[in-house]
């Protein structure tokens, strides 16, 4: 044995150590389980899954294996159990809204999907939460289930087709309020460049991804990772609507969203401003400017692409 080991001060210096790790078990944070006043209630094999994989971080039914329990695993624990309960608690989602419930499940599907969840910190601890793609494909079959199906109205075609048309003419209205972070509404948006398109299976909505000079630009010179400073998206969503042959068509006007890639001004929202506005009258989303959490949350799991969920087609001028 090498002579430090022997020595008096090295057997204190370990005595000492032991005493501190023993001492810091008492400095505990508090980690409790709230009443479950309006649990999620799904399907019974969506719910086992759900359990299995997100309820620990996402619920008030948490349950700590005992290493997470030891001083310093539950500080990290209790943390991120305070930041899930916080972002999702699907002890409280049965209590609002479809519409949001729905949001929720295509937000978990998505961010399983990306790989973001669960944490991958948390699978090394916790192998057996890892979602298979059996699971995965469960949940998203499920998801798929709550798309709501419109069918075309005849008698509100002329009607959607007016409104359509006014939309790529004119603008839907004027003197829109901004956003609640002091975002203008960029009412040219409609002259942008349609960049790529998607869809929402929990909303039954289809959008258009339109882009300003500045993205039509870095996408001709492959200069889209990073997105270059005065970039802006806007992604345009209109309700699906289903014709007795099974095709679909753009159907009532929902909701119009920017991404305004500023890395000086946004720096704390990753560089990007977020806005978004609803319906025909366009009154602005949120409350408050924090309602750009939520959209830095969903689209973290993008943080290799820049944020960016939608990647441009391959058909853009220049290209």
């Amino acid at each position: 044995m090498h002579p430090l080991f022997r020595s008096r001060g090295f057997k204190l210096l370990v005595a000492a150590g032991c005493l501190a790790g023993m001492g810091a078990q008492f400095v505990r944070p508090e980690l409790t389980n709230p009443p479950v006043t309006a649990n999620f209630q799904p399907p019974a094999r969506v719910k086992e899954i759900l359990q299995n994989s997100c309820y620990n971080c996402h619920s008030n039914e948490t349950r700590l294996a005992w290493f997470d329990q030891v001083v310093p695993a539950i500080w990290l624990v209790a943390d991120h159990v305070e930041k899930g309960r916080r972002h999702l608690n699907f002890s409280h989602l049965g209590g609002a809204p479809i519409a949001e419930q729905k949001a929720v499940m295509f937000e978990c599907v998505s961010q399983i999907k990306l790989g973001a969840m669960p944490l991958k910190s948390y699978l090394l601890g916790h192998p057996g939460a890892k979602v298979t793609p059996g699971e995965l494909l469960e949940l998203a079959q499920y998801l798929d289930t709550l798309k709501p199906h419109v069918a075309v109205d005849a008698d509100a075609t002329a009607a959607r087709d007016a409104e359509l048309a006014k939309w790529a003419r004119t603008g839907l209205a004027k003197n829109v309020q901004p956003a609640p972070n002091g975002i203008e509404y960029p009412a040219d948006y409609r002259n942008w460049k349609a960049i790529s398109s998607t869809d929402r299976a929990d909303n039954g909505t289809m959008r258009e991804i339109l882009g300003n000079d500045v993205a039509v630009r870095a996408i001709q010179a492959g200069e889209i990772n990073p997105w270059p400073d005065g970039t802006i998206f806007a992604k345009v969503a209109w309700i699906q609507e289903a014709e007795a042959d099974g095709s679909i068509r753009a159907g009532k006007f929902k909701q119009v969203e920017f991404m305004i890639k500023d890395s000086a001004k946004y720096a704390a929202t990753k560089g990007w401003g977020w806005a978004r506005w609803l319906g025909t009258d366009l009154h602005p989303f949120g409350t408050s400017a924090s309602f750009t959490s939520s959209c830095v949350s969903c689209h973290l799991p993008l943080r290799a692409n820049d944020y960016v969920f939608t990647l441009p087609l391959k058909d853009q001028p220049g290209e």
